[in-house]
């Protein structure tokens, strides 16, 4: 337990208090935790009404469980409101307006406020969890202790209770996140990309663009912020460029000054560059940053070769979950690519995709749902073909497939039509490359 959670404790600031917790997440269970350890009464709420008390572990008889529809009794008598990541504030806005703004916080947000180590976030479209888990190796590497969490790994309410004190914190943080942050302060942000996601969730392109931009709206000009150079005119065109931060910013793009031979393509070039723009802010040298990256390997479902196959190579991309990322692994191979595409859709540029690519995909294989928003406007650009299921496809591409093809499995779309998870898909995908064999 660190300095700042005992002084809480010692000084009763939250003893007694009522403490409600939105969401029973892994997220909102471990700010239910922190508040029950700083003494406060505590209360999880969840629309889900599936959710049974069995998901609260050890704070099961400690904390109340309520499920259902939000409702102003539920908030009516409370101290502070924890939000957890993806809660939508405007849809229980009914429930919350009696609540004082300052009293609700977002969990990252109210976890922060107990730590003392600098914080370096990173955000983006795409390439955050590669470029936040290469940063922390970087550090590993260069002998610092690091804690690696947020939208990734351990929540850091957790870490304030369960984790010895590390000298830096990396966070990979996400619009859901971010969006109901108010004053959460990284010495160091870094937004990698900015691109049509989760319009599923956020009502327009401005309403992510200013959810993403919390990352920089309290940091001082004693911060950091790093922000990819295609971002800027956006940044120009609503915020005059600088208007969204008092941090001193720097703009960054793709380079070649590192060797990441396990890191394909232009995308990563520039996810490279950002992790090392990154960590030299604390103290860690270029040639400590080149010995990580060389030997850096990329996260499981993220352009990972899979299996080659009579000359033919597969790949999972599964965690390509928007037309911009499968953008980045279309262009990371000088192949014919066949491509594999479906599940749910989240929003972006269908005509504009097609044109980017038309150069480099012979065949786009269809799966699972998302087939009337695709079809129509690829089968204009190139062969399509549908299949009910992702393991149906694969056996077609790979029918039609000739030697010296990629057959990429890159789906532009979340995974929940007929799986948990882009891991689950990524793990189908790879059981169906292995029955080729």
């Amino acid at each position: 337990m660190n300095r700042i959670v005992r002084k809480f404790i010692d000084e009763s600031i939250l003893s007694g208090k009522q403490g409600v917790v939105v969401g029973a997440g892994k997220s909102g269970l471990a700010a239910a935790r922190l508040l029950d350890v700083l003494g406060a009464h505590v209360r999880v709420v969840d629309r889900n009404e599936k959710v049974s008390d069995t998901v609260l572990g050890d704070l099961k008889g400690k904390v109340e469980l309520i499920t259902g529809e939000h409702e102003k009794s539920h908030f009516s008598d409370a101290d502070i409101v924890v939000l957890s990541p993806g809660v939508p504030v405007k849809k229980m806005a009914h429930a919350l307006e009696d609540v004082p703004a300052v009293n609700i916080v977002a969990e990252l947000e109210f976890a922060s406020w107990f730590i003392e180590a600098p914080i370096l976030a990173i955000t983006g479209t795409n390439g955050k969890t590669t470029t936040t888990t290469l940063v922390s190796e970087i550090f590993e590497h260069a002998g610092r202790k690091v804690f690696t969490g947020g939208n990734i790994g351990t929540p850091l309410c957790e870490y304030l209770l369960d984790m010895e004190p590390a000298e830096v914190i990396v966070l990979e943080v996400s619009s859901f996140q971010l969006q109901n942050c108010r004053q959460f302060q990284p010495h160091v942000g870094v937004l990698l990309n900015f691109a049509a996601n989760h319009l599923d969730y956020h009502e327009s392109m401005e309403e992510y663009l200013e959810a993403k931009l919390m990352l920089f709206s309290q940091m001082t000009g004693e911060g950091t912020a790093l922000i990819h150079e295609s971002v800027k005119p956006v940044l120009d065109e609503n915020y005059d460029g600088r208007g969204f931060t008092n941090a001193h910013v720097e703009w960054f793009g793709p380079t070649d000054r590192f060797e990441a031979p396990y890191l394909p393509g232009e995308h990563n070039r520039s996810n490279v560059e950002a992790a090392w723009q990154a960590v030299k802010r604390f103290g860690i040298t270029e040639e400590q940053a080149a010995e990580a990256i060389r030997n850096f390997k990329p996260l499981s479902h993220r352009i990972e070769p899979v299996e080659e196959i009579d000359g033919v190579l597969y790949v999972d991309d599964s965690k390509a979950t928007t037309l911009d990322a499968v953008m980045a692994a279309v262009n990371a191979f000088d192949r014919p690519i066949r491509l594999l595409m479906g599940g749910v859709w989240k929003g972006g540029d269908v005509e504009g995709f097609a044109k980017a690519v038309k150069d480099r995909v012979v065949h786009i294989g269809l799966f699972g749902g998302s087939r009337d928003i695709f079809e129509p406007v690829l089968s204009k650009s190139f062969p399509v073909t549908w299949d009910e299921t992702l393991g149906q496809a694969v056996k077609r591409l790979a029918s039609d497939a000739r030697k010296g093809d990629v057959v990429l499995l890159s789906p532009a779309t979340a995974s929940f039509d007929q799986y948990n998870s882009y891991g689950h898909r990524g793990d189908d995908f790879k059981r169906a490359v292995k029955e080729l064999t």
